[in-house]
């Protein structure tokens, strides 16, 4: 049994010589230490050109500190460059994330890496191996030895290994291997996510609009989370620390209907919903699949439509140190756009 180090002998001694011979630190040395603390935060973003990027981006560097982005093509750069004021606190890399060596390049410095690169629609050129499991595994072995402190990765509720969803199994062996890396990794896994210009909440919008919409399931379980609350859970996770998965979502649940309901209310519509029964969909993707090289639905992405998230977010919040989450009428107020 170890012993109580308030007790031991030896570490009172050793204590005792420590405070002896410890001297109070000159100004010069004092003012080291002072630089040293307000050195900026330094952060490595990848899958940085989509909207929640650019916004987690914005708020580092109003907050001054470095970040460095990661895109995967020439007009992703010059999409990010349009949409992010120059700043000389903001450095966008072309790299391609099976590059394991420029990726660790391109990491030098940052203390927090955020890896935001996801897809629910799988193509030849662009599987959810290659998206989820290759990028992780690159990633991983590029911050081994490296300044990268901690990972926050951003996945999907309900991904686990175990689904029987390739696009949720893909997401739950990618959480594995960041876990398995010897960089410290925390998951929020997220449901869908209202925001400003994005391209669900402008559907969402749409939908609204109609005076009568279609969708699958309505009677599916939402629990929209606004799009400020998860970029507040990213810094939080990272600065923390913290290690696992999270699921983390909004804080009330509806049904689809309920959700097309509040939103058409916010914008001063009202709309009929209609709902689909999920075997049509699922046979309307499998003929997609069957005849076209890239179909536009795919039963994958029904397989993730199809779900209801009803979760208790109390562990996560208190663990994030997130006093609380932004309602849902507020959030569809502040990102919907008006008719």
């Amino acid at each position: 049994m170890a012993e109580d180090p308030t007790t031991s002998p030896e570490n009172s001694i050793e204590e005792v010589i420590e405070d002896a011979s410890s001297e109070p630190k000159s100004g010069a040395e004092d003012e080291t230490a002072e630089e040293e603390e307000q050195l900026p935060e330094s952060w490595f973003i990848t899958g940085a050109n989509g909207n929640l990027g650019q916004r987690l981006i914005r708020k580092l560097l109003s907050e001054g500190a470095d970040v460095t982005a990661v895109v995967r093509s020439s007009r992703a750069e010059r999409e990010l460059s349009r949409a992010i004021n120059a700043s000389s606190k903001l450095r966008i890399e072309v790299i391609d994330y099976a590059e394991t060596m420029l990726l660790g390049q391109a990491a030098y410095g940052a203390q927090y890496a955020v890896h935001l690169v996801g897809i629910l629609k799988a193509t030849k050129d662009a599987t959810y191996a290659m998206a989820h499991e290759s990028s992780c595994t690159a990633l991983s072995r590029a911050f081994a030895g490296t300044s990268v402190e901690h990972v926050t990765y951003l996945s999907i509720l309900g991904a686990k290994p175990s689904s029987a969803n390739p696009c949720l199994a893909s997401k739950g062996r990618a959480e594995r291997i960041l876990y398995r890396s010897p960089t410290p990794a925390c998951t929020l896994r997220i449901p869908m996510v209202i925001g400003e210009r994005d391209y669900t909440t402008k559907m969402l919008a749409k939908r609204a609009n109609l005076s009568s919409s279609f969708t699958f399931r309505s009677s599916s379980m939402e629990q929209p989370i606004f799009v400020d609350d998860v970029i507040e859970a990213i810094c939080s996770a990272a600065r923390l620390g913290l290690e696992g998965g999270l699921n983390l979502a909004g804080p009330e649940s509806l049904t689809r209907a309920e959700l097309y309901d509040r939103a058409a209310q916010v914008l001063g519509t009202s709309t009929k919903v209609r709902s689909i029964p999920m075997f049509l969909g699922y046979t309307m993707a499998w003929l997609l699949e069957l005849f076209m090289a890239d179909p536009p639905v795919t039963r994958a992405m029904l397989g993730v439509l199809d779900h209801d998230d009803n979760i208790n977010v109390d562990k996560a919040l208190r663990l994030l140190e997130i006093d609380k989450l932004t309602p849902l009428d507020v959030m569809l107020r502040k990102a919907l756009p008006p008719k």
